[in-house]
């Protein structure tokens, strides 16, 4: 019995459900259980092969408040000793008691375990006459038990009492003198149901009545405080039931948890919790905004947009030594004078701006190489040895040597452009002249664009009889309208 009564103290601890309440003041309770002598003849206390008798009774109790309630308790039933042949004696018996019980956990524990002491009396008589040597004072009454809750209104209840009598002899055998270690005693093994008497009504079930519940909503099993409210340890404004942290203080939005930083990551999964931070770096900052935290960039001042390694520096994706940031060719290694692109003819002018990016040019020429002054009047000359059948665009086959001259040198400069510009004299109409002219233009871009020359070099004008060089009214002026020039540039 002991050790069950300390099992259940430990238990009591641990385990919490619908209390009573303050409104179910009272108790009443049914109870039965066995008697046990300690005196001259002998001792049976907790003594299982000795004599025990049984009674019976019930228990009227009045809630004093949180952890203490007055308890009477009656009980009817038969005590004695026998051991063998040794003299014993049996009695029937009536007793009362009335006892202060201390419960040593609060009401909403669904295992209560309590200690209690008072004074009773016990009659001797069972047709309840009132003589004086046939009833004892109990002075101490005194003991332990343990309620378990089985429902807000029942509960079972187990007690053990021990009743020391005022005087000695009932035994048979007066030899105490006075002394309280010899005087006869009793202890009983109780158990029963008890019933909790009131209406209050609680409809979350969490203990307290609906009347002075002030979080009436509360979930079925949540501990609550006295005014029915969850309990919050912390005093964050989240209870303990939703409070991730319920140990600390923290925010409302992460559940409870702190934020020193005030970043929106709680400190228990924030690497940075003294500093506002980004929940994709884990609640680090990242001044720069690269995408790499603080604590982790070796180039803290990275410009806004610049792809970054993982130290937070600007990428080198060519590995010519300029950073993608500053690099015009970052896909192309080049040189640094160059901002990263590359020179392949090295006349200090990157390929990417370079018209001629195979042959060595000047910065005037877009860095095409400057046309000899030989070439140049070698290909005016070629544009007059150019010409054409009478009243035709057709180009005469001595012309075609003169052009593949022409290609020769247009080749030596890969950038240049060549313009084409077909003139007549002033015979016939304007408007024939000038189809003729841009016609005769135009064979000579054909022609030179059949010997691989790119268009994008070719440019065919007809001007009609719009520029004359020479005079209309003479033969030979007229010869020298009739013409094909040839202009260079890049």
């Amino acid at each position: 019995m002991k050790k069950l009564l300390f099992l259940c103290i430990g238990i009591a601890f641990t385990f919490t459900s619908k209390a009573q309440t303050e409104d179910k003041k009272w108790n009443i309770g049914l109870h039965a259980g066995v008697t046990q002598y300690s005196g001259d003849l002998g001792r049976d206390w907790y003594q299982t092969d000795n004599s025990m008798y049984g009674f019976g009774g019930l228990s009227v109790s009045r809630n004093l408040g949180k952890l203490f309630d007055v308890n009477i308790l009656l009980s009817k039933g038969t005590l004695g000793y026998r051991n063998g042949s040794t003299a014993g004696f049996k009695y029937d018996f009536n007793a009362a008691s009335i006892n202060l019980r201390f419960n040593i956990v609060a009401p909403e524990y669904i295992i209560r375990p309590y200690v209690f002491a008072g004074a009773g009396a016990i009659l001797f008589d069972n047709q309840l006459h009132f003589h004086k040597g046939k009833y004892d004072f109990m002075l101490p009454t005194t003991g332990a038990g343990i309620n378990i809750r089985l429902t807000p209104y029942i509960m079972f209840n187990l007690q053990e009492t021990f009743m020391f009598a005022n005087h000695d002899g009932r035994d048979g055998v007066n030899n105490a003198n006075g002394k309280f270690s010899k005087k006869d005693s009793y202890v009983t093994h109780m158990a029963g149901l008890t019933f909790n008497m009131g209406n209050s009504v609680d409809t979350d079930q969490d203990g307290v009545s609906d009347k002075k519940d002030m979080c009436p909503g509360t979930p079925v099993g949540v501990v609550v405080d006295k005014v029915g409210c969850p309990l919050d340890k912390d005093a964050d404004g989240v209870p303990d039931y939703m409070d991730n942290c319920p140990d600390i203080a923290g925010s409302k939005m992460l559940n409870g948890c702190p934020d020193k930083d005030n970043d929106g990551i709680e400190d228990s999964k924030d690497q940075c919790p003294d500093q506002a931070g980004t929940t994709a770096l884990n609640g680090c900052p990242d001044s720069d905004m690269d995408g790499v935290a603080d604590k982790n960039d070796q180039c803290a001042n990275t410009k806004l947009g610049t792809k970054v390694d993982s130290k937070g520096c600007p990428m080198d994706s060519d590995n010519d030594g300029v950073t993608d940031d500053l690099d015009r060719c970052p896909d192309v290694a080049g040189i640094m004078a160059l901002k990263g692109c590359p020179d392949t003819d090295g006349d200090g002018i990157a390929d990417m701006d370079d018209k001629c990016p195979n042959a060595k040019g000047t910065a005037e020429n877009n860095g095409c190489p400057e046309i000899t002054k030989a070439d140049i009047v070698k290909i005016t000359y070629i544009g007059s040895k150019l010409f054409f059948e009478n009243n035709s665009d057709k180009l005469k086959v001595a012309s075609l040597s003169q052009l593949d001259a022409l290609i020769v040198i247009l080749n030596k400069y890969q950038g240049a452009k060549l313009t084409i510009e077909g003139h007549t004299d002033s015979v016939g109409k304007d408007e024939y002249n000038m189809t003729l002219s841009q016609k005769r233009s135009d064979s000579v871009k054909q022609y030179l664009l059949s010997k691989g020359i790119e268009e994008s070099r070719l440019i065919a004008i007809g001007f009609g009889e719009t520029k004359p060089v020479a005079s209309n009214t003479t033969t030979l002026g007229k010869a020298k309208n009739r013409r094909v020039e040839l202009k260079t540039n890049y």
